[in-house]
């Protein structure tokens, strides 16, 4: 009986550490899609972390915006160069078909002598006066011939710039797709961050938190009561626009006019005024003249975070307008609230 006993007992726990194997492959499935492989967080943790990954989003999201700049100037070269090397081809089309008549009229008219020619024409001095002609023909098929080759020459050179452009165009295409990718991904690890926390502590986070107070009713309106107080027209209309844009979503990539990112909002409210402001924050704190936090004035523009990564459009009384991030509207801020980096004065 012993002798059976123990092969029972081996079965039995082989069993048990199969049981203990699955069960905890499971465990460790779920723990890691469901996306709470970290330990549990308090939700100061929680915001403190969905606040720096939505911070590396919008870095990634002006890298975005740079790149899309990029594409877009690459894609207007590669189309240039291709109109020209279209009008190139065609003029090259039409001097090859003018030489080819040259060549028939000289084959059909070259078998004989110019003296016998001569000889059998029944006026001479009309011959005569063809055959200078013909000679000046000559030069000017000549020249013909050459500028041909120029052509050719030209066409080549443009054809194999083009070719350039195009993989130029391939490689910003594809770093394209990378910040997107990074963009994305940031966002969907803070929203899985944000889903820990309660109803209430949702709200405040998006009300508050890093992002600026929700905007009050009042501060929807088109543009506050009364003249806007800036120092000069073109600035009061930029502040007046992102006023007119307070409440509106938060969308990466976009510039109005109904969703904006950060650098959207602010190259938006210029433009209304009349102003071209480059894409990305990192290109827009170079468009005007710097300025000290104490000399700001409404219209500026207001940068932070190390590196430059957020923009909003100053208002005057500490406070500016932004567009903050994904699920927190455009909206009225403290400048305070955000790591400062600097300020420039458009116009």
């Amino acid at each position: 009986m012993a002798a059976h006993r123990k092969p029972k007992q081996r079965t039995l726990s082989s069993r048990t550490a199969l049981t203990l194997a699955l069960a905890g492959a499971a465990g460790a499935t779920a723990f890691e899609g469901s996306g709470h492989a970290e330990p549990r967080l308090t939700p100061a943790q929680v915001k403190a972390r969905a606040d720096r990954l939505y911070q590396e989003a919008e870095e990634a999201t002006d890298k975005y915006n740079g790149a899309k700049e990029e594409v877009r100037r690459a894609e207007a070269s590669l189309e240039a160069l291709r109109d020209e090397a279209a009008r190139r081809t065609a003029r090259l089309n039409a001097a090859r078909d003018a030489l080819g008549s040259m060549a028939t009229a000289q084959y059909r008219n070259g078998g004989l002598d110019p003296a016998v020619q001569l000889a059998l024409s029944t006026d001479p001095d009309t011959y005569l006066r063809g055959a200078a002609l013909a000679e000046r023909v000559g030069d000017r098929q000549s020249t013909a011939v050459a500028a041909a080759r120029s052509q050719v020459t030209e066409l080549a050179r443009l054809r194999a710039e083009a070719a350039g452009r195009l993989r130029d165009l391939k490689a910003r295409q594809a770093e394209l797709g990378r910040h997107k990718a990074t963009v994305q991904g940031r966002i969907a690890a803070a929203e899985r961050l944000l889903a820990r926390l309660t109803t209430a502590q949702r709200a405040a986070y998006d009300g508050a938190s890093g992002t600026g107070r929700a905007p009050a009713p009042t501060e929807q309106a088109a543009a506050p009561q009364g003249p806007v107080r800036a120092p000069n027209p073109r600035a009061a209309q930029a502040v007046s626009y992102a006023y007119g844009a307070v409440g509106k979503p938060y969308v990466w990539g976009a510039t109005g006019p109904s969703a904006f990112d950060c650098s959207g909002l602010t190259q938006a409210a210029w433009r209304s005024a009349g102003v071209s402001l480059p894409r990305t924050t990192y290109s827009q704190i170079d468009a005007g003249q710097r300025v000290s936090r104490s000399a700001l004035t409404p219209g500026d523009l207001v940068f932070f975070y190390s590196g430059v990564s957020h923009v909003g459009l100053y208002i005057g009384g500490g406070k500016m307008i932004h567009a903050p991030r994904p699920g927190a509207p455009v909206r009225i801020a403290p400048i305070d609230e955000m790591p400062w980096a600097g300020a420039t004065r458009v116009a």
